[in-house]
């Protein structure tokens, strides 16, 4: 069975450096079995972020790109976070927000690159949980930022 950093291995993909904390709140938090990940930017390997507005700077192609990019990232801040990404059982929630004009409509679409790669990665029940897809103005002008709670393994 694969583990969660070879699945991404074998998409491509890699996991950027975890992002520099920052703010007056923590990147992860634990209570009981829950794993709560603060918002995440679509932070690359060369250290840039995904910037722009979807619907206008950015193609939806483009927007579902960092969407996933974001998934990334929140892999690597959960990993620098907890050591072991095989510490996570399943996706329970995610808030995506992704940064536009009033009259884009396809937040949902957008936050689908986020959605999907968590299914590649956990899997089609494990990697799939409620969701929420919204648009507004974002700090830095990032392209998408996701929050999420994952459900954690019981502790052995």
């Amino acid at each position: 069975m694969q583990t969660v950093e070879e699945k991404i291995k074998a998409l491509g993909l890699e996991l950027p450096p975890a992002p520099p904390l920052g703010g007056i709140y923590h990147p992860t938090l634990i209570t009981g079995n829950y794993l709560y990940v603060s918002g995440q930017g679509p932070l690359q390997s060369n250290g840039q972020l995904i910037k722009g507005k979807v619907g206008r700077d950015l193609t939806l192609e483009e927007g579902q790109l960092a969407a996933q990019q974001v998934g990334l990232t929140m892999l690597a801040t959960i990993k620098a976070q907890l050591g072991d990404l095989g510490k996570i059982k399943r996706l329970i929630k995610t808030l995506g927000m992704v940064n536009c004009y009033p009259e884009f409509e396809e937040h949902p679409q957008t936050i689908n690159g986020f959605s999907q790669f968590m299914v590649d990665v956990f899997g089609e029940e494990n990697g799939k949980g409620a969701r929420s897809a919204v648009g507004m103005s974002l700090p830095g002008n990032i392209a998408v930022e996701v929050e999420c709670i994952f459900e954690l393994h019981d502790h052995e």
